[in-house]
């Protein structure tokens, strides 16, 4: 694909670098819970601004583990309606029960006065999710809320690698952080995910669940209902290699957004950026733009059919409370993120794309847009 809607980068010096640190492993022996993870988890503690860190197999298996840590089973956890499944799904698995609630249309995150409304005695946690590693600028509110319900404030930070909010990093808002390391993020170990948090309990508890609940590496007694949640050294050394290159990726990607930023305005008012604050420093893990009555499918399709272009996936397609496998006994209506779901796209970005790469997705975007309104009846929403 010309310009496909994601990229996985890792530079020939860097391949040669994890090949390197892999044989040493396979010479070794040592193959998880080494000093490569270690290495990982201090580095990825530095950047988050915390104390500790804790790498696990992925993204989900670290959002679960906080839920458990935190002790929700049979009480209820707010989640925003838009995210990916994994978000809720860590709820259930964890023992608890969803309570999902609205999002706001200018950051795709938790809206507050959603939050309010549906806070109870049985609420345990809440969950906040900075889609697309967009950090909401309401952030201080929602903690506020939090704070005063006397409930555990969780980020989702699967997509923030590297983004702040006034200087302040995705991952130190919270009680905890949970942060994805799968293949179409800024930053990718193969498979894999972290934990961050300033609590010594929660770090306790997340080292013991991650391996299989025992009390220690070395032992056999178990004290909690764990898991294999642990992230191999070879995973840990493709992490470490990536996050060495996070700063570069990230810069990049801005480079690119900014590109969009400056020639969407002039393309065509079915489509708007989604304007981002200035206090915002945000990685750009996804580019979203606004849809304005254009019908998403038949312009994800020409893009890939006529032009070689890949409009990246949606944050998100469906919301949860949508999704069959959430459905409850009674229809609940959640109009803000129902809308951001349905009139919304993607562009591609990524650290290998070039401004040229994305001066042509803008120029295939204007054509596709006027071949599709000259087909009204598939393209028009």
């Amino acid at each position: 694909m010309k310009v496909p809607p994601a990229a996985v980068y890792f530079p020939d010096e860097d391949r040669q670098w994890i090949l390197s640190r892999i044989d040493d492993c396979l010479s070794s022996g040592a193959l998880t819970l080494g000093a490569n993870g270690k290495e990982l988890e201090r580095s990825f503690a530095s950047l988050c601004g915390v104390r500790h860190a804790i790498a696990v197999n992925s993204g989900t298996s670290a959002l679960e583990i906080i839920l458990r840590a935190v002790g929700v089973e049979g009480r209820e956890v707010v989640v925003p309606s838009n995210t990916f499944f994994a978000t809720g799904a860590a709820v259930i698995h964890a023992g608890g029960r969803i309570r999902f609630a609205d999002c706001e249309r200018e950051s795709f995150a938790l809206h507050p006065e959603s939050l309010r409304s549906v806070l109870s005695p049985r609420t345990v946690a809440v969950i906040l999710v900075h889609v697309g590693g967009v950090i909401t600028p309401r952030i201080a509110e929602i903690q506020a809320i939090c704070a005063h319900a006397g409930v555990p404030l969780i980020e989702d930070a699967a997509h923030a690698h590297g983004s702040t909010l006034d200087g302040k990093p995705a991952g130190s808002f919270g009680l905890a952080a949970a942060f994805s390391f799968y293949p179409t993020k800024v930053i990718t170990s193969g498979e894999g995910g972290a934990i961050v948090t300033d609590d010594e309990r929660l770090n306790q508890e997340a080292l013991i669940y991650r391996d299989q609940g025992k009390e220690g590496f070395t032992s056999n007694y178990h004290v909690r209902m764990g898991y294999n949640w642990r992230m191999s050294e070879p995973h840990a050394i493709m992490g470490l290699a990536q996050l060495r290159r996070l700063n570069e990726f990230v810069e990049r990607r801005r480079e690119i957004a900014a590109v969009y930023d400056d020639l969407l305005p002039r393309l065509d008012p079915d489509i708007t950026p989604l304007a981002l604050p200035e206090r915002l420093y945000c990685n750009y893990y996804k580019y979203i733009a606004f849809l304005n009555g254009v019908n998403r499918a038949p312009l994800k399709k020409v893009m890939r059919e006529r032009f070689d272009v890949g409009l990246s996936g949606e944050v998100y397609e469906t919301p949860c409370h949508l999704q069959p496998v959430f459905a409850g006994d009674e229809p609940v209506k959640l109009s803000v993120a129902e809308d951001i779901c349905a009139n919304h796209i993607c562009l591609p970005i990524s650290a290998r794309m070039t401004k040229d790469n994305a001066a042509y997705v803008v120029q295939c975007l204007a054509e596709a847009l006027q071949l599709l309104k000259r087909e009204p009846i598939e393209a028009r929403g």
